[in-house]
């Protein structure tokens, strides 16, 4: 049985075409309602109960969620096209409800999650008498141990205990914290009077499943707001200390964590040998969660807040974000451009945005102000910095004219920043924007104001790797250019090689991650594929000569794509059997420079240069004063040796 959409137009506050909305997603529609959540809502029931719905607004959900729940009948599926497409305040938006309506029953596969327990041991570090009532406050849901500053008048508290040092150092999330602490004193139990405590102690080592921090100093992690089970307010604060202490009571059980980003180890160009290569994710990850290990990096996903940042600058793919997949941000691209398209629309744009400021702001503009212009469709992302250069070029080679990205509050803007850059420079336009907003007003204004790009005239479906997408939309937006310059740091270009300097030792190719380098095992060559190159730079740090440098660019032609002859030289051929080994000018270069050395004063010796290594061996052995040379082997006794010298006894 299809789907069918229940249209309403909300009170005649906006138009809703359900015919058009039909030819474009192929998905019946209801007759036009105006009231579905209030007067007609009996009618609302009856279509739950007789079959599979979908309800075009978001806002009333619970409501029909409720009501479902009542009747016995299925939840059925929403998706606003009221706020983001409905509520305008000029033109028709049918062809942006369908795309809405299409993009929104797009299958996405669900976020892995791992559980994790939490059975409320809470570590609370404080100063003052505001630690101290925190702890009174939790002792009946957490068990709760105090840490105060050396030389506190501690209390004996029957609901918690208090110990006295300093904290010294502190890993972990939420379930899994562990602490450090210097001159630990606790309580001695039993006697009379003023508490005695424990002589100070240092290296004590502690664990807990949260921590509440009113010291009133600095945060114990980087991005702390983002590290589960860490709750950290300023103890002159009392909304915020309540606000913590509420949070805090609250974290006990079993709680899903998602797996926020996929690592394949393999793909990683981290490093080779000990010599580092690609640090981007190292360098941008707020919360620390990824750490060097070895030849690649390891991710602990329990201090992972899942920003997409790593996943965004990622050079080989080998850190994808997964909640959801970047397959599922094309396939919704995608979709958004062909519906638009179908249903009449000519040359959409995009906003992105996430799910709590930008959703928010969507939402004000549309009930309060004009709403967004007809030719925005909006795109809700999990994380805005995983939407990256790939992601951006994607959607103009799909089909959209430009690209705005509404930045949240709370978002690392490096790798936007630097994404946005990289795929202005892909499209050769400013194709896209960062808006830093927080007054719907004025996101509004600028929407209607901007001045709309030119659309491809042949859009392509976005398939395959981050890399493969993004050269594709190159070609789609520039066809007649063949190399496209790109800034510093990016992921595609070529390798240059000085070749006076470069001896062909080809340790560069051995230690290459992604193979771009290669070398040629019947002749001194080392050559090159473009299409393969990450940048890492490994190359640049490995040559001992310094003979190569890395040029930024993206070539669209098929020689990026076959390997090229960047250096090469005439091989030697060995001087007792011709095979030919290793680099003429190399050979010729060692011969001249210990011709009349002491070591090489044989003639014999300073040929050995100058052969293939199984002559050379030959030669060796058969050598005078062979140090390897050993003395005339004795002949073999037979039996008729051993009778005869029996005889002569």
């Amino acid at each position: 049985m299809s789907k069918t959409v229940m249209i309403c137009d909300c009170l005649g506050s906006q138009r809703v075409d359900g015919a058009a909305i039909t030819a474009a997603t192929g998905l019946p529609c209801s007759r036009l309602h105006t009231s579905l959540c209030d007067r007609q809502i009996n009618i609302a029931a009856a279509a739950m109960a007789d079959g599979d719905v979908i309800i075009a607004c978001q806002q009333e959900a619970p409501r029909f969620a409720a009501l479902a729940e009542e009747i016995g009948a299925e939840v059925p599926q929403f998706v606003d096209l009221r706020d983001r497409a409905g509520w305008t305040e000029a033109g028709d938006p049918t062809a942006k409800q369908a795309a809405l309506l299409a993009e929104g029953l797009l299958p996405i596969a669900p976020a892995r999650s791992l559980d994790v327990v939490s059975e409320g041991t809470c570590l609370i570090l404080g100063r003052d008498q505001v630690a101290v009532d925190a702890a009174l406050a939790l002792a009946d849901t957490l068990g709760v141990t105090l840490l105060m500053p050396t030389g506190w008048d501690v209390e004996l508290h029957p609901g918690f205990d208090t110990v006295t040092g300093t904290l010294t150092k502190a890993t972990g999330s939420l379930g899994q914290f562990d602490a450090g602490i210097d001159a630990l004193q606790q309580i001695i139990p039993g006697g009379r009077g003023t508490v005695s405590l424990t002589p100070p102690q240092n290296g004590a080592q502690s664990q807990c499943d949260l921590i509440l921090d009113l010291r009133g100093q600095g945060p114990l992690f980087a991005a702390d707001a983002k590290r589960d089970g860490y709750l950290r307010a300023d103890p002159a604060s009392q909304p915020a200390v309540a606000a913590a202490i509420l949070a805090a009571s609250q974290m006990t059980g079993t709680f899903e964590k998602p797996l926020y980003v996929r690592l394949e180890q393999s793909l990683c160009a981290h490093s080779r040998a000990e010599q580092v290569a690609c640090s981007n994710c190292l360098d941008l990850c707020p919360t620390g969660a990824i750490s060097p290990d070895g030849d690649h990096v390891t991710i602990d996903p329990m201090i992972c807040a899942g920003c997409g940042a790593c996943s965004a600058v990622c050079p080989s793919g080998a850190i994808s974000f997964d909640a959801p997949s970047v397959d599922s941000i094309f396939a919704r691209l995608t979709t958004l451009a062909q519906t638009y398209r179908k249903a009449g629309g000519t040359a959409p744009r995009l906003l992105v945005h996430d799910t709590e400021h930008g959703a928010e702001m969507i939402a004000l503009a549309a009930r309060f102000g004009r709403g967004l212009p007809t030719d925005v469709i909006p795109l809700e992302v999990a994380a805005l910095a995983a939407f990256g250069h790939a992601e951006a070029v994607a959607a103009l080679g799909a089909g959209f004219a430009d690209v705005a990205v509404l930045l949240s509050p709370k978002t690392e803007t490096e790798a936007p920043v630097r994404e946005t850059s990289l795929a202005n420079a892909i499209a050769g336009r400013e194709a896209v924007v960062l808006l830093d907003m927080t007054d719907p007003d004025a996101l509004s204004d600028h929407l209607y104001a901007a001045v709309v790009g030119p659309v491809v005239k042949t859009p392509t479906l976005q398939i395959g790797t981050r890399r493969q997408v993004a050269r594709l939309a190159a070609r789609t937006l520039r066809p007649q250019s063949e190399v496209i310059e790109l800034p510093e740091g990016a992921p595609y270009g070529a390798v240059l090689v000085d070749t006076d300097a470069c001896t062909l030792c080809l340790s560069c190719v051995s230690l290459c991650p992604s193979g771009a380098l290669g070398d040629n095992p019947d002749l001194p060559q080392l050559r090159f594929q473009e299409d393969a190159c990450l940048q890492c730079g490994l190359c640049v740090n490995i040559c001992p000569e310094d003979a190569i440098t890395l040029e930024p660019r993206l070539n669209l032609t098929p020689e990026a794509f076959r390997q090229v002859i960047v250096n090469e030289e005439e091989p030697f051929a060995c001087i007792e059997c011709g095979t030919l080994f290793g680099v003429k000018s190399t050979i010729e270069n060692i011969t001249a420079k210990l011709t009349g050395h002491s070591m090489f004063s044989n003639p014999g010796a300073l040929k050995m240069i100058q052969m293939c290594d199984n002559c050379r061996v030959g030669a060796q052995y058969h050598s005078e004063n062979n140090p390897f040379t050993g003395g005339e082997r004795p002949k073999p006794r037979s039996t008729d040796d051993y009778l005869s010298k029996r005889r002569d006894h």
